[in-house]
């Protein structure tokens, strides 16, 4: 339960920063976030969001994530001796954390299935059989697991699964299943180098990828994303790409491409994405070259992450702007008209919150029209 919690207050540091009035559609599911940026400011307006996380953490701790035995009772008829099945949720399996080696039969009926924490190194043929159409949810996190001890006839079967959660183990290419429902892939921390073109074409439903630490590179991801139609979350961060992913669909709400070793941005690239509100390119090797004139000014965005690069000057952003996040670069100039082309009553920057800090520029050299153009800025830091 003490790591649970643990993980939502790591999910809320990566939480796009709201302000009060601002009615909260959307948040990020990603668990990793290696956030340099103070949060003094921000945590004011997160507490809300903490109330509102610890809430539906708790129905869902209850109704699906593994309990303690005293509180599960004993279980259900139907259930793997291995595993235990509540009562009260007969159709989950709990198998995590019991040092299995082996993905144990699942019955008829279960949809939920928990193997987490485990010594798995092997999936057998035969396991999923009883399910292969009835299984929603399959979280095998934290395991042994490889490609080549993954029998046919398992997850290739699975053709109702809507999560498929398989992080931490040591696959080098993914495993898909064929289901159409398909709406949540976790991939994260396993030794991916390719991600084959035509594996996700199918997949109409999915809504969020998270492939980060990884090895792959931007050849190898080329096709990967290419026929989805409903994706709002990807996240490629600590990998070796090169470039943001390219094929993309235009659905896309936030895109995480951090900890990897990026250079230049393609003009035009986040034209081909209006919906695209978030954007984080942290920990790169931008430069000033390999940003084409307005790429960022793009009305869609709201949160921009530039930090740890190798920027000289500030880029020319979008009025509706309103995280941007430049800190720890090489800036030597305070141009205001990166923020603002024109000044007037309804011409200025919606920007909220700026961080400069780490760079060669301070409160000196902002230009005296400054508060005209940033007028909604309540933090500007520069140390």
């Amino acid at each position: 339960m003490v790591q649970y919690f643990s993980y939502l207050m790591h999910l809320l540091l990566r939480l796009p920063v709201f302000e009060h009035q601002t009615l909260l559609t959307y948040w990020p599911s990603t668990p990793h976030a290696h956030r340099e940026r103070s949060t003094d400011t921000m945590l004011p307006l997160r507490v809300p969001i903490l109330a509102v996380l610890v809430t539906l953490s708790l129905c869902q701790y209850y109704d699906y994530d593994y309990q303690p035995n005293p509180v599960m009772g004993p279980s259900a008829p139907n259930c793997n001796q291995e595993c235990d099945c509540p009562f009260h949720f007969p159709s989950a399996m709990y198998c995590d954390s019991r040092k299995l080696k082996f993905v144990p039969i699942v019955p008829t009926g279960i949809k939920y299935l928990y193997l987490q924490n485990n010594l798995i190194e092997e999936i057998k043929a035969g396991v999923f059989d009883n399910v292969t159409d009835t299984l929603r949810w399959l979280i095998i996190d934290n395991n042994q697991i490889t490609n080549a001890k993954i029998a046919k006839g398992t997850i290739d079967k699975l053709t109702g699964l809507e999560k498929l959660f398989i992080s931490f183990n040591n696959l080098t290419e993914p495993v898909i299943p064929p289901s159409k429902s398909l709406e949540e892939l976790r991939i994260m921390n396993n030794k991916l180098s390719k991600f084959p073109s035509g594996l996700l074409t199918d997949k109409e439903n999915l809504t969020a990828i998270h492939l980060q630490h990884n090895d792959l590179t931007s050849e190898a991801i080329s096709g990967a994303f290419k026929g989805l139609k409903k994706l709002l979350s990807l996240d490629v961060s600590h990998n070796k790409l090169k470039k943001l992913p390219a094929g993309v669909p235009n659905s896309l709400v936030m895109l995480y491409a951090d900890y990897n070793v990026i250079e230049s941005i393609g003009a035009g690239y986040l034209n081909k994405l209006p919906a695209l509100q978030y954007l984080r390119v942290s920990h790169n090797k931008l430069v000033d070259s390999g940003i084409p004139a307005g790429v960022f000014n793009v009305t869609s965005l709201l949160e921009l992450d530039l930090s740890f690069n190798k920027l000289h000057s500030i880029p020319e952003v979008n009025e509706q702007l309103e995280q941007l996040y430049l800190q720890a670069n090489e800036i030597n100039k305070f141009d205001l008209s990166s923020f603002c082309k024109f000044m007037g009553p309804l011409n200025y920057s919606r920007l909220k919150h700026l961080r400069l800090d780490g760079n060669n520029v301070t409160h000196s050299s902002m230009p005296p029209d400054t508060a005209n153009c940033l007028r909604q800025a309540s933090d500007i830091m520069f140390e």
